[in-house]
């Protein structure tokens, strides 16, 4: 999927706990990933829940994986993969988080701990 599907299929829903549901089934479409990352060099500081980034450069782009024990930060975790995964440092460089919130809804029904945290999971794969 990509952001424009993803964009398209929340315009599909009226209802924010629909949105939410859809989240969570993003969340549960997450490859797995392998316990080994699960270390904490790979915890996401900053984070209300447990998160585990593990970030690697092939060739120009950056290959990602990530987990959350919260099913609703899975849900984001899906969102970030669809916009980072994959993707050159530039293009990574000029996604505009903001207005991806904006299009989606994300900032007005994201709790600020969740914001906070979803927000920490960017930097960290910005600086890398």
């Amino acid at each position: 999927m990509n952001y424009k599907e993803l964009l398209m299929n929340f315009e599909l829903m009226d209802d924010w706990e629909d949105k939410y549901q859809y989240l969570i089934d993003l969340g549960k479409q997450l490859p797995v990933m392998p316990e080994e990352l699960k270390i904490d060099a790979n915890i996401v500081k900053g984070c209300m829940s447990r998160v585990w980034l593990d970030i690697q450069s092939n060739q120009d782009a950056l290959s990602i994986r990530a987990d959350s024990d919260a099913h609703i930060v899975r849900g984001l975790i899906a969102i970030l993969l669809i916009l980072f995964n994959n993707k050159t440092k530039s293009e990574i460089l000029n996604i505009n988080i903001d207005e991806v919130f904006l299009e989606i809804g994300l900032n007005e029904h994201l709790s600020p701990n969740r914001r906070n945290g979803f927000l920490a999971m960017i930097d960290r794969i910005k600086n890398y």
